[in-house]
C-alpha cells in the first residue's frame, strides 16, 4: 500500500462499474489506477474519481495498472470547477502535463508547478497570465526550449525583438531578415516572456496586463507549441473556444 498527494489528470470509464484514473503525484510521477465500483452512485470512490480531484490517494502500485482504495480531498477547487473559463485553463494544464510525462517517472518540480498554478487560479489570480507562465516553463520539458534573453543570430540583448518560431527565440531589429515569418513583439511582450521564464508561481501577484499584450504572448506561445511540440490537445480547442466567447 502506498499513500501520495496527487491530482487526477484523466478519467476513463471501464466496464459497467469501474473507472481507470490517471493521477500525477510528487513521489511517483504519473500513475494509472483502477477504481473498482467507482461508477456506482453509492461508492465511496464516486466523488474521489472525478477529473481535477486534488487530494491524498491510498493505492497499491501495479506493473501496469495499480488499484485505488481510498482518496481524501485537499482542496475541492470549487472556484475552478464553477467557472467555465478557469476550468478551460485548468483542463489544459493537466492535459499538457499528461501528454509530456512518462508513467512512474517522478518530477517533483513539475508537480509543484502544476499544483501551485492550479491553486493560484483557484485563489483568483489571472488564469491567462498563469497559463502563459506555465507554458513558458513547459517548453524545456517538451524539449523545445526557446531563447528569450538575446538575439539567436547575433547575441544582441537590446531590443526591439521579434520571435522566430522556426529559429526558437528572439531576433533583434538588425537580424529580422533571417526569418521573414518572425512575429513582431512589443517591448512589453519581450520583457514579460523573459520574466516568465525566471519567475516562480509563488512570486506571481495580482498581475494586470493589457489584453493586447496577453493576446500577443498567447499567439507566440501557441504558435510555437503547435509547430514544434507535435501535441494535439483536446483541451486546447476548448480553451480557444472560450477565448473567442470571452
Amino acid at each position: 500500500m502506498e499513500k501520495a498527494e496527487g491530482i487526477i489528470l484523466r478519467v476513463v470509464d471501464y466496464g459497467e462499474t469501474n473507472k481507470i484514473i490517471t493521477i500525477y503525484t510528487k513521489e511517483f510521477g504519473k500513475l494509472g489506477l483502477m477504481a473498482r465500483g467507482a461508477k456506482k452512485p453509492k461508492s465511496r470512490l464516486a466523488s474521489a474519481t472525478q477529473h481535477l480531484f486534488y487530494g491524498q490517494f491510498l493505492f497499491s502500485k501495479g506493473k501496469n495498472l495499480g488499484t485505488l482504495y481510498q482518496a481524501e480531498t485537499l482542496d475541492p477547487l470549487r472556484q475552478i470547477k464553477n467557472d467555465i473559463f478557469k476550468l478551460a485553463h485548468a483542463s489544459y494544464l493537466v492535459e499538457i502535463v499528461d501528454k509530456l510525462t512518462e508513467e512512474q517517472r517522478p518530477y517533483p518540480s513539475l508537480y509543484h508547478l502544476l499544483i501551485k498554478t492550479l491553486l493560484a487560479i483557484e485563489k483568483g489570480l489571472n488564469e491567462e497570465v498563469l497559463t502563459a507562465i506555465f507554458n513558458v516553463k513547459m517548453l524545456s520539458i517538451a524539449g523545445i526550449d526557446a531563447t528569450m534573453d538575446r538575439c539567436i543570430h547575433c547575441g544582441n540583448t537590446i531590443g526591439p525583438f521579434s520571435f522566430s518560431i522556426s529559429g526558437g527565440g528572439y531576433l533583434c531589429h538588425d537580424c529580422q531578415m533571417v526569418d521573414e515569418y518572425a512575429i513582431p513583439m512589443t517591448p512589453a511582450t519581450s520583457r514579460l516572456l523573459h520574466l516568465f521564464k525566471k519567475i516562480t508561481i509563488d512570486q506571481v501577484g495580482s498581475i494586470n496586463l493589457k489584453q493586447t499584450t496577453i493576446d500577443q504572448i498567447n499567439l507566440i506561445l501557441n504558435t510555437y507549441f503547435d509547430q514544434n511540440s507535435g501535441l494535439n490537445l483536446k483541451s486546447k480547442k476548448f480553451l480557444d473556444q472560450m477565448h473567442h466567447l470571452k
